[in-house]
């Protein structure tokens, strides 16, 4: 397998920028792909070691396209998240203002995050378009395609741009959640903060079949930090459902979790267990009371003494 991640390209984008932050990235060669896609069939391929793809904002929620892409082909596995805080610069040519800008880019998860900051000071009859990620839209603006990017300002000097206006943002401490990608393995040991990624399927559709799924978790307190829909291609009505649970699959109370749904559900596809990037042990809740490893293997003691008539 070549010692090497594949990332959401080109160079300059924030997802290099949150790649980099891992102490592992300064070992392997940082191979930037044109979408989420590739990167994650790189490593299917076997052409890359692991995939570096942005998962959830702040602002508008769940990457469809990454969540898409879990969801479809051979099973993947999440191995590391990485938290960055996220503010756009207005990247130009030299000499171009503000009102010579008639048609702007950038990645599609980006106009959510800029919207308001486009209406109070861009003309009104600017064009969006969107980009394959907001380096490229960099990239195209170099290129003349466009007159401006929303992108991160340190991609101005890469693609010989300026930047006209910086610390954009609609809403106060955006930031976007990355994940590291790779083939399933064993999930590294329990870090006491950590976080389970499941994608499920309902059997069927019946009156309170969400209710069941969710009640698997509740009943046995394990705290949900992440659901979202997500449609099959089946037809109207059709949905699968990502989870990000508190926990560790070795936590009684994840697994059990995870064993009820298995029994209920058409499908569960797990997608790994994980250090939460932004938590440590000391700010994780102690487990509600009933819930924790110790009072799990202790019912089930009580269950097997009961069973041999050992009351």
């Amino acid at each position: 397998m070549p010692a090497s991640y594949a990332y959401l390209g080109p160079e300059g984008t924030f997802t290099e920028v949150a790649l980099r932050t891992l102490p592992e990235s300064a070992t392997r060669e940082l191979v930037p792909v044109v979408s989420v896609a590739a990167a994650l069939d790189a490593v299917r391929n076997g052409e890359a070691e692991a995939a570096f793809v942005p998962i959830e904002n702040s602002v508008e929620g769940g990457i469809t396209a990454t969540l898409d892409e879990l969801v479809a082909g051979a099973p993947l596995m999440i191995y590391r998240e990485v938290l960055l805080s996220i503010t756009f610069a207005l990247l130009v040519r030299p000499g171009t203002k503000l009102s010579d800008i008639k048609t702007v880019t950038a990645h599609p998860a980006a106009q959510p995050q800029v919207r308001n900051w486009m209406k109070a000071n861009l003309p009104t009859e600017v064009v969006w378009e969107s980009a394959a990620s907001n380096a490229d839209g960099a990239r195209l603006v170099q290129e003349g395609r466009y007159d401006a990017a929303f992108a991160g300002e340190f991609a101005a000097a890469r693609y010989g741009l300026e930047a006209l206006e910086t610390g954009i943002h609609d809403a106060e401490n955006a930031q976007t959640r990355f994940v590291l990608v790779g083939r399933p393995a064993r999930p590294a040991a329990p870090t006491g903060a950590d976080k389970t990624s499941v994608v499920i399927w309902q059997r069927d559709d019946h009156p309170g079949a969400l209710r069941d799924l969710l009640g698997e978790f509740a009943v046995r307190g394990v705290n949900l930090m992440l659901l979202q829909s997500r449609p099959t291609g089946q037809g109207i009505g059709n949905y699968c459902f990502a989870v990000d649970a508190e926990g560790h699959i070795t936590d009684r109370r994840v697994a059990e979790a995870l064993m009820g749904l298995r029994r209920i559900c058409l499908e569960v596809r797990y997608l790994g267990s994980y250090p939460r990037a932004d938590a440590t042990v000391q700010d994780v809740p102690t487990p509600r009371q009933g819930t924790s490893d110790e009072e799990f293997v202790a019912a089930a003691d009580w269950v097997a003494r009961c069973q041999d008539g050992r009351f």
